[in-house]
């Protein structure tokens, strides 16, 4: 059967009383996880539920998430991941776009959501622990799962492009099947004897693949961390004798800075990055310090997401993303899409069972990612002797700041919205710590008066925290091209 829940069902059979997630001192046995997205499915046909429905979840790394996840693909239905930090206006945005029947929030949340649900007109439930499981344990279970064809449609996933409007990365059952294999078992070597750090959020695609669902399909174990914090997951790391542990850049520089000896840290036998380029010195300090491998990988929301890795089994080049993984291919093409010369760069094309079915709704923006049966992922890389990729630079203007994607149209567009503000332009700027912090450069209208606090205030009450520019300056004009487009490249930094 191809759906993706089936890994589940089958682990659950496998290992009923070992330890599927852990969350402080609370562990949740394959048994238990199984039974309880069973009754969850129950729940969900109860609210009206039907196959091929959206269902949003916008839940911190909590086992809850992980209950309704296989919950909606067990039903059928798909799920539709939700960053718990967006506002209103953004919530409603995915719901609205992906025309969810029902959304599920974390009951600590500060309301967004449900406001969003309102807006949006979707149905919108609480999910506060205690109660939660009181209502499923009176539900009876429905253990089976729901046939679904290999490219039926499993996650939509939120994403964004040139155009700075989220389009929805619709991700089969069979797509995230492979890759969820493939990197449990060919990159990662999951078994169940490991313990997996899940510090990564769930509604992303790096920790929910290389997690979530590669913890699940080998049996392993998986710790919840709801708020990445250094000393946090060190004290889980050493409670829980994690072997495996997965982050962006950030974390890796975060736990590299904390005063912790990694004296506690012995049961680590590898660590995964991705989601950002590495800095060589601090991939080399963190297995300094705390004595364990580094494999750094790339992947993308439309490839479900691994593309290429260092492999464990193969000489790790430091700054490299690796080679592809079983089963994809790699390009890298010119402006033309012709294959560029060997040790050139080109845009890096991907083929390969986890490339996204497409963008939700939106067939003019698949065609243009994929015109031709491999995605454009927008990314500059070059290719060594030895076949392996260099990502050099980034052809779209996504700024990555701390592992999250900011993408500079939408906060332009909010600016746009202030009454003062002639011309935006967002873009990234080097961070110590984040790797890249968002920054604006702003023209105000002829006669306007706005100072940077206020248009700073102004964008940081209509998105979420981490996506308003932290640096805002003013300036009386922004460097344009033939076509009137600006340059950002040729922005000057206020300082």
């Amino acid at each position: 059967m191809a759906n993706l829940a089936e890994f589940l069902v089958d682990t659950a059979r496998r290992l009923p009383g070992h330890p599927a997630l852990r969350l402080g001192t609370t562990t949740t046995t394959y048994a238990e996880l199984d039974r309880l997205s069973a009754q969850a499915a129950t729940l969900l046909h109860t609210e009206g539920v039907r196959p091929g429905d959206r269902v949003a979840l916008m839940l911190p790394n909590v086992p809850e998430f992980v209950v309704l996840y296989y919950a909606v693909l067990r039903a059928g239905a798909v799920a539709v991941p939700v960053n718990p930090l967006l506002k209103e206006r953004e919530s409603a945005y995915h719901l609205r776009d992906s025309g969810a029947v029902l959304l599920f929030e974390w009951h600590q949340a500060p309301g967004a959501g449900a406001a969003g649900a309102r807006a949006a007109g979707v149905r919108h439930l609480a999910v506060e622990p205690a109660a939660f499981a009181a209502e499923l344990a009176r539900l009876e279970p429905r253990f089976e799962v729901a046939v679904t064809a290999g490219d039926d449609i499993a996650v939509l996933l939120y994403t964004s492009g040139t155009t700075g409007r989220p389009k929805g990365a619709a991700l089969t059952h069979a797509g995230l099947r492979h890759n969820t294999e493939v990197t449990g078992t060919e990159v990662q070597r999951m078994t169940s004897d490991d313990v997996i750090v899940g510090c990564l959020p769930l509604f992303h695609i790096f920790g929910q693949t290389c997690t979530m669902n590669v913890a699940v399909r080998n049996g392993a174990s998986l710790t919840l961390v709801p708020r990445f914090d250094p000393a946090t997951v060190l004290d889980a790391i050493a409670r829980d004798r994690a072997t495996v542990f997965e982050g962006v850049p950030t974390m890796y520089a975060a736990l590299l800075q904390h005063p912790d000896t990694g004296a506690g840290l012995s049961s680590l036998r590898m660590c995964v990055s991705g989601g950002a380029s590495l800095p060589v010195e601090v991939l080399h300090g963190f297995e300094r310090r705390f004595g364990c491998m580094v494999l750094e990988g790339f992947g993308m929301s439309e490839t479900s997401p691994v593309v290429s890795f260092n492999h464990p089994d193969r000489p790790r080049k430091a700054g490299s993303i690796g080679t592809p993984i079983k089963d994809v291919e790699v390009r890298l093409l010119d402006e033309d899409g012709a294959d560029v010369a060997p040790g050139e760069v080109g845009e890096l094309a991907v083929r390969g069972p986890g490339v996204m079915k497409g963008y939700w709704n939106r067939p003019e923006d698949t065609a243009a990612a994929i015109p031709d049966g491999w995605l454009r992922t927008g990314d500059l890389a070059r290719r060594d002797e030895d076949g392996y990729l260099y990502i050099v630079d980034r052809k779209k203007d996504l700024i990555i700041r701390g592992g999250y994607n900011v993408y500079p149209r939408e906060i332009e567009e909010v600016l746009h919205e202030h009454p003062a503000v002639a011309l935006a332009a967002v873009l990234g700027v080097p961070d110590e710590r984040l790797g890249e912090e968002v920054a604006a450069a702003v023209v105000l209208r002829p006669g306007a008066e706005a100072d940077t606090g206020e248009l700073q205030r102004f964008v940081r009450d209509r998105v979420a925290a981490y996506k308003y520019p932290r640096r805002i300056w003013l300036t009386d004009a922004l460097p344009v091209g033939p076509s009137g487009r600006i340059l950002k490249r040729e922005i000057s930094l206020a300082e």
